[in-house]
């Protein structure tokens, strides 16, 4: 008497089709969204008219390194690149630490005036003073060529503190720090000894989202920190590209030169990007791990 293959879907289909059709929808939503990454790093090292021509849909055509060449020949690049990692840590560790001076007490549902704050809170997420206003009170507070404009404006993100608040209402057993308060624990005490070791998940998401927004600022720093001295690496390249592309705006079309130069700007631009994404690019694996797991317990509400 035969048997019927097992239906692991309510239309029917086995668990191999399943898993192989989930396969397949993986790869192919995996290299939608690598591909576009992939596509730079390729036409960085082609030339810029073998990229516009089509030729480098899966690999180099024209072979040269003269954009990184350009790029980190630039005496400025090796200080932006220090002071991009400078203002990452610093503003990374500020900033989460502001998210959880503001996150956990949020979260206490028997806060005095918890509701007042929170929507004082979100009213921030939709008005702002804007360019200018902001600019004035920086300056009115001496934060002018001050590394500190780039971090007090903007501490707290309150769309992540959002999530991290969540975290804590709906992740951490209210028995624990009903226990810890018990034996004799302090607010501070409960606080760095029960919650954080608690919420490495989350914070690991956070430490993520802040270091990709410190690394890849460079607006804060053009508006902020006027100079060469305290420009952080994507400003660093902004100049190297703008430099390159003036230069060949300004050449001379004879023997060939303007076209030469338009093409070295053209390798500069797809260089720069993958100089100002590998460092992020290399991290991120090392925290991957706790992303999915801090998303999703910090994003749903229980």
């Amino acid at each position: 008497m035969g048997t019927k293959a097992k239906s692991g879907t309510p239309g029917g289909l086995s668990e191999r089709t399943s898993d192989i059709i989930l396969v397949v929808l993986s790869v192919i939503i995996a290299f939608i969204v690598a591909y576009p990454l992939y596509y730079v790093l390729v036409a960085s090292v082609s030339n810029p008219y073998d990229v516009y021509a089509g030729k480098t849909f899966l690999f180099p055509s024209g072979f040269t390194l003269k954009g990184y060449t350009s790029v980190f020949a630039d005496k400025n690049l090796f200080t932006g690149f220090i002071n991009s990692v400078k203002y990452t840590v610093i503003g990374t560790v500020f900033s989460v630490t502001l998210l959880y001076l503001t996150a956990y007490p949020l979260s206490v549902k028997n806060l005095p005036g918890r509701k007042f704050i929170s929507i004082f809170f979100i009213i921030t997420m939709y008005f702002s003073g804007g360019l200018i206003p902001t600019y004035l009170v920086v300056k009115q507070t001496g934060l002018i060529n001050n590394i500190w404009a780039l971090f007090l404006p903007g501490g707290v993100a309150v769309g992540n503190m959002i999530i991290v608040r969540n975290f804590f209402e709906n992740s951490i057993p209210k028995s624990l720090i009903e226990a810890a308060e018990i034996d004799g624990a302090s607010k501070w005490t409960t606080f760095l000894k029960v919650v954080v070791p608690l919420s490495k998940p989350i914070m690991a998401v956070m430490v993520v989202y802040s270091m990709v927004a410190y690394w890849n600022d460079w607006f804060t720093a053009l508006i902020y920190l006027p100079g060469q001295s305290k420009a952080p690496l994507p400003l660093v390249l902004r100049n190297v590209l703008i430099k390159s592309s003036v230069a060949a705006s300004q050449a001379s079309t004879i023997s060939g030169g303007y076209a030469e130069l338009n093409k070295l700007t053209e390798m500069i631009k797809f260089s720069s990007i993958i100089v100002a994404a590998a460092p992020m690019l290399i991290i991120f694996p090392f925290v991957q791990k706790y992303f999915e797991k801090g998303m999703m317990a910090g994003a749903v509400k229980g």
